[in-house]
């Protein structure tokens, strides 16, 4: 049994253990950054953006782990930020006020820039994968 049938609990902590442990350093690095700016909906649930940004993030694990549990850690993964893209056009388009929530302004205006360069990445891995690059690049398991 591998471990993509032990459970669907486990999806996300393989692809979150991948990420961690067997990313090389600097796309490691990348990946703790990027899910810290987008964990830091928690802090802004009492906001319309908050709540977006979290809903966003959890279909996109939604859609990843169903990638996951049929291909395995492909290059297709990324699909999974395409709930973004529309939160992105919004929020940019509607920042919250500098002056009346510093720390939403802030947050927001970092997890624009994060999340639009994590989509370019995606939209390269993609690129790749519908260009013949399907082989898992990662494996939970050896087999």
């Amino acid at each position: 049994m591998t471990g993509q049938q032990e459970g669907h609990g486990m999806y996300v902590f393989e692809i979150l253990w991948i990420v961690l442990f067997r990313f090389a350093p600097l796309p490691r690095i990348w990946a703790i950054c990027l899910i810290a700016v987008n964990l830091g909906a928690l802090f802004f649930l009492d906001t319309f953006y908050g709540r977006v940004a979290l809903l966003a993030a959890l279909a996109g694990i939604a859609v990843m782990m169903v990638i996951y549990t049929r291909l395995g850690f492909v290059r297709l993964l990324g699909i999974g930020h395409v709930f973004w893209i529309p939160m992105l056009i919004w929020f940019a388009s509607s920042l919250p006020d500098l002056q009346t929530d510093t720390a939403l302004y802030w947050w927001v205006v970092v997890l624009i820039g994060f999340n639009t360069v994590s989509l370019v990445i995606d939209a390269a891995d993609v690129a790749r994968y519908l260009r013949g690059e399907r082989a898992p690049h990662y494996r939970w398991r050896a087999t």
